[in-house]
């Protein structure tokens, strides 16, 4: 009896050590977890944290110093915008982007959101008027280059892709002026690489755009470039303005602290407002984005799989809220039920109006008829030009026989070598006609047939017998009987 409780009592003891074993593996366990957590955490935060490398006052410095437009900015900028307007104009990538690289807007616009975010009122205005003169010379430019250039004129699809903003324009934007700032508040060299690149990607062609707008009278055109440019201007200032805030750049101290709590609610004012806009141009943007995205997707996978339906164009208005889709044929009520029915499977579409418009008089059968009867006229065409070529061909032949030499005669130098001769000469014809004395006996026989202009009989005589004997000699014959027409 002692001995069962004995072993009872060693049996629950090695239960228990046990679950203390499991409870401790599960303890150390959860301390390596939460200690790789740290260490990955530790290496994110040691990896993205750029707070270390910033030098606040070489950067506000450098901002500063890159707001002043005048003298070779001017110029530079008026360069730059005449190359992109080159290769706007010559639908010519690689030229734009060389314009890029040598824009001087970003530094209003740096100027612009740095302000904002240390609340210098000072250089806020003098980015804002520096920027200004920068639009109104860059405008300027543009529109004398498209207004005097000989095929100024042209649509290219570097200039219509600057006419409408796009979430991607958008998009581009913010994270260029976020890689800018972020490289400008860096010590060293990494600003300078990207310096013209963040900003001119997304300014120089609107603002191109916006010329060629105005030097051919495009409103629509002017105000969708100029519209882009706003847009791309306040998110890379916003960019600037955010990155400036995370970095707790110093704000700029007054004297009079009234003065400085007006100034702050007037930078605070100033950064709401500036705010609305985007914020509202983006929501627009994404939503006819969005929109556009629905509507190439129904066109796919509603009209242009069923392969028995011929669309010939389709036309999205967004104004409208309308869809305007023309067909090649016959459209049945069924096939329009199927098609209004099908714009349900996507979300944007579904206030839209669809307009189906079809053509009976180009259906796929007619289409096909009238090309068998085209092919069919063709091929008759080419049978009769055929036969029309051999009968030249045989024409030929026969002026070619009639103009060679037979027995050694060749008419066309023979007629030649008698007017020259005889300039009386209106007429002349030579022939070998055959003829029997005897009517047994055939002999051939040369023969002249002649007319003459406004001779006397007599005169007409000599000349005839002068010819006759000049014939004798050039066909080698013993006589040649020249009669008179």
């Amino acid at each position: 009896m002692e001995e069962q409780n004995e072993n009872k009592f060693n049996f629950s003891e090695e239960e228990k050590n046990k679950e203390e074993a499991v409870a401790q593996s599960k303890a150390a366990v959860k301390q390596d977890a939460q200690g790789l957590w740290k260490s990955i955490n530790s290496f994110l935060l040691e990896l993205l944290d750029f707070r270390e490398d910033t030098d606040r006052n070489a950067t506000i410095d450098a901002i500063k110093g890159d707001i002043a437009f005048k003298g070779a900015t001017a110029w530079i900028l008026i360069c730059s915008i005449m190359v992109a307007s080159v290769g706007l104009n010559a639908n010519s990538t690689a030229v734009v982007i060389g314009a890029m690289l040598i824009s001087p807007l970003m530094g209003p616009i740096l100027g612009i959101g740095m302000s904002l975010a240390i609340n210098d009122i000072d250089t806020l205005r003098k980015s804002l008027i520096n920027l200004l003169v920068m639009i109104v010379l860059s405008l300027l430019t543009a529109f004398l280059f498209f207004k005097f250039f000989p095929s100024g004129n042209q649509e290219t699809s570097e200039l219509l892709g600057r006419v409408q903003p796009d979430i991607r324009d958008v998009l581009i934007a913010f994270f260029g002026g976020l890689a800018l700032i972020i490289a400008r508040t860096k010590k060293g060299t990494v600003a300078s690489v990207i310096f013209g690149v963040a900003i001119a990607t997304a300014l120089m062609p609107p603002l191109c755009t916006a010329g060629y707008g105005l030097a051919n009278g495009n409103w629509s055109y002017f105000g969708g470039a100029m519209n882009l440019f706003t847009i791309n201007t306040i998110f890379i200032a916003i960019a600037t303005f955010i990155v400036l805030k995370l970095l707790r750049f110093p704000m700029l101290k007054y004297a009079n602290s009234a003065k400085r709590k007006r100034i702050a609610r007037i930078a605070s004012l100033i950064a709401i407002v500036v705010m609305i806009y985007p914020i509202y141009t983006f929501i627009q943007v994404y939503q006819t984005s969005q929109i556009k995205n629905d509507y190439s997707s129904f066109v796919l996978n509603e009209i242009e799989m069923n392969h028995e339906l011929w669309l010939q164009r389709g036309k999205l208005e967004l104004d409208a809220k309308k869809i305007n889709l023309f067909f090649n044929g016959e459209i049945d009520d069924a096939t329009r039920a199927f098609i209004v029915n099908g714009k349900k499977n996507y979300e944007n579409l579904k206030d839209f109006q669809i307009v189906i418009n079809a053509n009976k008089n180009r259906s796929v059968d007619k289409i096909s008829e009238a090309y068998d009867r085209v092919i069919g006229e063709l091929d008759e065409k080419e049978n009769v030009i055929s036969g029309l070529q051999k009968e030249i061909v045989e024409l030929q032949n026969q002026i070619e026989i009639l103009n060679t030499k037979e027995k050694g005669i060749s008419f066309s130098s023979l007629s030649k070598d008698a007017k020259i001769r005889f300039n009386e000469l209106s007429y002349f014809g030579y022939a070998e006609a055959l003829e029997s004395k005897d009517f047994i006996k055939v002999d051939t026989i040369a023969v002249a047939l002649v007319k003459w202009n406004n001779l006397a009989d007599s005169i007409a005589v000599e000349k005839e017998s002068e010819l006759s004997i000049w014939l004798k000699k050039e066909l080698k014959k013993d006589s040649v009987l020249i009669r008179r027409q």
